[in-house]
């Protein structure tokens, strides 16, 4: 027996805006959607989302989740998907930069869920 995929399943307010945000900032596709539930997908990166209860407090930091994408060229990414990542509220955007850990990344927040977008970081000889 094998794994076959795995995806993380995230609570929001708004499955829909949730979509939206996935399609217009990141290029995700969602492929399936019912009543309280979403999966969005991209190559092979995909998440779920599911409603969260009505009086859920969203923005609650002790709520955050964290998913990380793997991509070939950040700035390339980032360069696709800028004029939806530059309409995201003042804080909800970070363009490009590279991190001690010898990441290149970018980082969206929709509610609270973190998206950072990154690459290793090639030393040259």
């Amino acid at each position: 027996m094998s794994v076959q995929d795995a995806t993380s399943m995230i609570a929001v307010s708004d499955i829909d805006a949730a979509c939206a945000f996935m399609r217009d900032c990141l290029g995700f596709e969602t492929t399936h959607r019912s009543p309280g539930h979403a999966y969005c997908k991209r190559g092979g990166g995909a998440v779920r989302f599911l409603q969260a209860p009505k009086d859920a407090d969203m923005d609650d930091p002790a709520r955050q989740t964290i998913v990380y994408i793997d991509v070939d060229d950040t700035d390339a990414e980032f360069e696709t998907y800028r004029g939806a990542l530059e309409k995201l509220p003042q804080g909800k955007m970070r363009p490009p930069f590279d991190q001690p850990y010898g990441q290149r990344e970018f980082h969206a927040i929709h509610e609270a869920i973190l998206i950072m977008v990154g690459q290793r970081i090639t030393k040259e000889a």
